[in-house]
């Protein structure tokens, strides 16, 4: 499909009615709430989470509630091997990707001389190499279409530096990289790659930091109230700027990232 071939007027259709979707880290969080949303938006779903049984669960939650076509398939992004077979046995069902998130992510925050080179490989093998993993699975039937819009989930982290982070931001840091790299590189040829930087959400993993706090409630108010916008994001908010960018309707976007953080990012010190 050429630019000048696709109908920007509204047509009453699902947004990504007839595309196949494929979401890592879909289990949960963020993935799920994309997930979500695309299936809700037309999109048939291959659904991949390091186990597929998290991925199995929202599959079968939305192939009730929406009737699209959904499949889990559990991999480590941080395995090529195990990408790779994921990516052969979605592809064989589904005969093309259209659409790839990822989204598998992992948190590793601490101090750079007490980061072990194991946490250093874990935080870069699964955010920055998992990703490109992917991608590498997903290009050449893209390429065979010339058609394929690819969104990384990066991270605030990948613009702004938190004391204590390390090495989370130099993975964020790359895979923002990664991004305009690729999405330079085939452009010509029908394939987008963006990225969105999502501040703090309303995750699993977010909640779990709360709860680990001695007051979880007091680091709550203390965190919203941070943000510019004084409330803590929602991970359906950033599930619809992935539709956005995802979609047609963003076809003259490529190679760029989209923060998400309440403008948190914006503010030289408070």
């Amino acid at each position: 499909m050429n630019a000048s071939a696709y109908d920007f007027t509204a047509t009453g259709q699902p947004r990504l009615q007839g595309k196949r979707a494929l979401i890592t880290g879909a289990g949960s969080g963020i993935g799920s709430a994309i997930a979500e949303l695309f299936a809700r938006e037309g999109a048939d779903l291959v659904l991949l989470d390091l186990t597929a049984a998290p991925a199995k669960a929202v599959g079968e939650r939305l192939m009730e509630t929406t009737g699209r076509r959904v499949m889990a398939v559990g991999a480590d992004v941080s395995s090529s091997t195990q990408v790779d077979a994921a990516f052969a046995e979605a592809l064989d069902a589904f005969g093309g990707l259209d659409i790839l998130i990822n989204c598998a992510g992992v948190n590793v925050f601490g101090d750079p001389l007490q980061t072990s080179e194991q946490d250093w490989r874990r935080c870069l093998d699964t955010n920055l190499t998992g990703a490109w993993h992917c991608i590498r699975a997903a290009l050449p039937s893209m390429l065979a279409a010339s058609y394929g819009h690819i969104v990384n989930i990066a991270s605030v982290h990948g613009h702004k530096i938190i004391p204590g982070a390390f090495p989370y931001p130099v993975a964020k840091h790359g895979l923002i990289g990664l991004t305009r790299s690729l999405g330079i590189e085939y452009a010509a040829r029908g394939i987008r790659v963006n990225s969105i930087s999502p501040g703090l959400i309303m995750t699993p993993a977010a909640e779990r930091y709360f709860q680990s706090c001695p007051d979880p409630e007091a680091e709550r108010r203390h965190q919203a109230e941070l943000l510019p916008c004084k409330r803590i994001g929602r991970p359906e908010e950033v599930a619809y700027a992935a539709l956005f960018l995802a979609g047609d309707e963003a076809r003259f976007i490529n190679a760029t990232d989209v923060l998400i953080d309440g403008g948190r990012s914006q503010i030289y010190h408070d």
